[in-house]
């Protein structure tokens, strides 16, 4: 499946944008997922509704990947640990219906502190410590306890095994740079090197083979944190995923900047948590549903191999909570619009891996702010993602590196039912490598292509015709000395390559 996703296209001709694909693989593409946290989720309860509706292949919207709060709980040897209250509403328990129900579709579960346990940290508590109350003492983790810390996500691993989830992946810490007054841990890019280089081997990938461990995740994506692992040879055989979040800093910046480094060394790169429009006091009207596909586009562009939006229940988000106050569509557990947005990308570029586009569409150069556009390659199929935001209907020509014989055209255009993933028949006579697609006033396009391997085979055998001795035969098979006549064209492998007509 060969998969294109159109997203930052910049040469104009004759008011058709011209996107020209090279055959040069980027990044591979984990998946997408949400955040399975704290009150919106209803820790503690077992309602998996929301599971249920956006994970898996066969689901609507296909995430694969969730993520949840390894929240600060000590665990002793009892299979059923005494928990213990360290000023949070929730525990390891409040995830696992969904995280379980996770992994029964296939998916990823990764875990994350927002502290560890408050006898760990300087303040004493797990709280981040900003606040009159608490003394606004800085919360960090103790120097005599770095050696706890790998150990104390141990126990959260073998608690998880033991109740039915094999967690893939663990985090150093939620937002480092945030100091906060809730459950928060800080650390400086030089703390978290010291953390992982002289104790991530404490983390028991024999026990819990598979396991991967990820960096902390920087408010902005700061590249400071990442790039101090990376830099460093120890640390960087311990990381195995770059994450950060994306609030005030746009993917194209921090991201991008922290993504280099990664690339150099086969490392992930995640984009773990941000709420594109989360601050609306109504479900978000389609313009800001384009606002939030830009942002998934152009975390493609900027490197990401995994995005995880912030919780998958919201009125912003994508199952309805209920509350009629965000509207009569916020009907609790039922698929919002911005799920059928994110399936655009989930559904197709999971599992994809993400093509260089030349000819002037490359980031870094000119590129429309409404008009972007990135590609990918997926086994057989080409898949073409375009976003328009301007008023005005638009059309894209693109040139491809492989032939394809036919296509399908998934288009977004609103919120309603009827706008939503609307699908159409893309017509293809023969087999083309360039080919011209519209894309609607504000619309979020997916383009599906099957390529032509016959046709790429033929081509392959005329790339090659200028290797090797070439000889000529007549319709008798009788050998002569050049082309002339009605004759046959063959070269050193025995395949035939031309038929010539000559006067």
């Amino acid at each position: 499946m060969l998969i294109f996703a159109l997203a930052a296209v910049s040469t104009i001709h004759a008011g058709i944008y011209i996107l020209k694909v090279k055959n040069t693989p980027l990044q591979t593409i984990t998946g997408f997922g949400a955040a399975c946290c704290d009150g919106a989720m209803c820790p503690h309860g077992n309602d998996t509704q929301p599971v249920k509706l956006l994970y898996g292949p066969s689901s609507k919207i296909g995430l694969n990947i969730m993520r949840m709060e390894i929240s600060p709980n000590f665990i002793g040897d009892v299979v059923v640990p005494e928990w213990n209250n360290y000023d949070t509403p929730y525990d390891w328990k409040g995830s696992l219906p969904s995280a379980r129900e996770v992994k029964k579709r296939g998916g990823i579960v990764f875990g994350t502190p927002w502290s560890p346990p408050g006898d760990y940290k300087t303040n004493g508590t797990a709280q981040g410590g900003n606040s009159e109350d608490q003394g606004n003492q800085r919360g960090e983790l103790r120097t005599d306890k770095y050696k706890d810390f790998f150990p104390w996500l141990n126990t959260f691993l073998r608690y998880m095994k033991t109740n039915g989830v094999k967690v893939d992946a663990v985090s150093v810490q939620n937002e480092p740079d945030w100091w906060v007054n809730y459950s928060g841990c800080l650390y400086t890019p030089e703390q978290q090197l010291t953390l992982v280089k002289n104790y991530a081997h404490l983390l028991d990938r024999e026990k819990y083979p598979g396991v991967r461990l990820i960096s902390a995740e920087p408010l902005g994506f700061d590249p400071r944190y990442s790039d101090a692992l990376l830099k460093d040879p120890v640390a960087r055989e311990q990381v195995d995923i770059i994450a950060g979040h994306i609030y005030g800093h746009a993917p194209l910046g921090n991201m991008k900047k922290a993504s280099v480094l990664a690339s150099k060394y086969g490392k992930e790169v995640w984009m773990t948590e941000h709420s594109a429009t989360d601050y609306i006091e109504s479900l978000p009207n389609w313009d800001e549903q384009l606002i939030f596909a830009q942002e998934l586009n152009e975390c493609m562009l900027a490197g990401c191999t995994g995005y995880i939006y912030w919780y998958m229940r919201a009125h912003w988000s994508f199952v309805g909570t209920g509350e009629s106050k965000y509207g009569a569509n916020n009907k609790k557990n039922t698929l919002l619009p911005r799920a059928f947005v994110m399936s655009h990308f989930s559904k197709h570029v999971t599992g994809s891996t993400r093509l260089e586009v030349g000819s002037g569409s490359t980031i870094g150069n000119e590129v429309s702010a409404d008009t972007e556009a990135s590609v990918y390659i997926k086994g057989d199929s080409l898949i073409v993602m375009g976003l328009n935001k301007t008023g005005t209907n638009h059309k894209i020509k693109i040139m491809l590196p492989e032939y394809v014989k036919s296509g399908t055209h998934l288009l977004s255009t609103g919120n309603e039912e009827d706008k939503l993933c609307q699908t159409t028949d893309i017509a293809i006579e023969e087999p083309v490598k360039s080919l011209t697609v519209s894309m609607p006033a504000r619309s979020l396009n997916t383009y599906i292509f099957m390529v032509d391997r016959e046709a790429a085979a033929i081509e392959d055998l005329t790339q090659k015709e200028d290797d090797g001795p070439k000889t000529y035969y007549d319709l008798q098979g009788r050998r002569i000395e050049k082309p002339q006549g009605l004759c046959i064209e063959k070269h050193a492998d025995g395949f035939t390559r031309k038929v010539y007509i000559t006067d």
